[in-house]
């Protein structure tokens, strides 16, 4: 009964992993979609991961908080109609083309899925065995980057088709042809949020009745012999790591998800023919996570797994810096390779004997997520940055953004560097001093 009570419960998790899944992955496509219509340089247009990953920072602690008063139903309740009323912001967004209100929308979207990863991810950590946790953690990351595939497909069509039309005619446009070509633009936002509101509102009332049984950490922390029981969140070296970890891997997988389709563009591929780029990183994610599910724990361990994952990220990054046009893309393609087992390998790496400590613990994690916000952003400014540089020096605009996008692509080195000492040193430093 137990087991079935367990399979019910990760279906339903699952579930929820598709839907944020599907919200978070059609930035890919927003990032592109917003430059155009607001007239955005590249480090503003990455504002759209910010603005959605900062909410994780704001929000992480004050969810764990919720969710201890209310318990997990209801937070997820909750999450689910906050998020809702992120996507009803669209609508007057797109009224009135007004970047800051698109980034509220965006916000309130973030701040909806926080409450449900606080939720969710301990949750599906702890339900089993702790050395089988990055087994489950891949069936959900499945289910996440599966939506997130379908996401970027159905809002790449919906809201990039067009563009480089639309691009051509602004060229040569009055200011008033102009403001009616992005006018229109914009207005094909209003009905898949308009939908996704609805589904949201919907699912965030059904999820009152789910069967989810009621869990809990082990309350008891794993002592090392001769040491005493710690007293404070700021004792447990390896929860630092993880969280700083988390971070970079968060900001690496953005990069590699958000970022493709505007590369690919810059590369000089049509908007219609780089709208797929997005579902290839993450359907090869997929099919990576789809291995983690079979190899883990039986004939993989999780250690291995993200050592493995860093290396292939420092690889394929280094792939990307030496090639140039639709290589370089499958590259970027490829990190989702790499991405795919480092989220479920380090929670349960990070939260294995933390006792008490767990639930806080977990809401840092969460709040890690906000490498998202921070280093998409800072990719941006270097492309910029570069891009200026080598115009200055007297390359032409298309050449230089081309050149600029790939070579700004350093940034994953040391974030994949992060990660593989995480994976080989971090996560055995119990304590600060031996």
């Amino acid at each position: 009964m137990q087991q079935k009570n367990n399979t019910v419960a990760i279906l339903i998790i699952a579930g929820l992993f598709f839907i944020f899944g599907f919200v978070t992955w059609i930035n890919g496509a927003l990032i592109p979609f917003m430059k155009t219509i607001n007239e955005l340089t590249d480090a503003q247009s990455y504002l759209v991961a910010s603005a959605s990953y900062i909410s994780f920072v704001v929000m992480a602690l004050p969810a764990s908080y919720i969710l201890n008063k209310i318990g997990y139903r209801k937070g997820m309740s909750l999450g689910l109609i906050i998020m809702a009323i992120g996507a009803l912001v669209f609508i007057p967004a797109a009224e009135a083309r007004t970047y800051w209100v698109f980034l509220t929308g965006i916000f309130i979207q973030g701040v909806g899925m926080t409450i449900l990863q606080t939720a969710a991810n301990p949750y599906i950590t702890i339900l089993g065995p702790i050395e089988s946790g990055a087994k489950r953690i891949a069936i959900m990351g499945v289910a996440n980057k599966t939506a997130g595939a379908l996401g970027s497909l159905i809002f790449g069509a919906l809201l990039l088709s067009g563009i480089d039309q639309t691009k051509e005619k602004l060229a040569g446009a009055s200011l008033e042809e102009k403001n009616v070509l992005l006018d229109t633009m914009a207005d094909s936002v209003f009905m898949p949020y308009v939908v996704m509101a609805a589904v949201l509102f919907l699912l965030g009332i059904l999820i009152r009745k789910a069967p989810l049984p009621h869990v809990e950490a082990d309350e008891t922390e794993t002592l090392e012999e001769g040491k005493t029981a710690k007293t404070s969140i700021f004792q447990f070296p390896n929860l630092w790591l993880g969280v700083l970890a988390l971070f970079v891997y968060v900001g690496a997988e953005v990069i590699a998800g958000d970022t493709i389709i505007a590369y690919g563009i810059s590369l000089g591929f049509t908007g219609e023919e780089a709208k797929f780029f997005t579902t290839y990183t993450l359907m090869a994610m997929v099919a990576t996570y789809a291995l983690g599910v079979f190899l883990i724990p039986k004939y993989v361990k999780q250690k291995t797994a993200l050592i493995a994952s860093a290396i292939l990220g420092i690889v394929f990054s280094f792939c990307i810096l030496n090639t140039t046009g639709f290589t370089s893309v499958l590259f970027v393609a490829a990190l989702g390779i790499a991405n795919a087992l480092v989220w479920p390998a380090i929670w349960p790496l990070t939260l294995e004997s933390l006792g008490k400590f767990t639930k806080t613990a977990s809401a840092l994690l969460i709040m890690a997520i906000s490498g998202g916000a921070i280093i998409p952003p800072l990719y941006g400014r270097i492309v910029d940055a570069n891009k200026h540089e080598l115009i200055t020096s007297g390359m032409q605009e298309a050449q230089a953004m081309s050149t600029a996008s790939t070579s700004s692509y350093w940034i994953l080195i040391p974030c994949y560097a992060i990660i593989l000492f995480f994976a080989i040193w971090g996560h055995k430093i119990k304590n600060w001093t031996k």
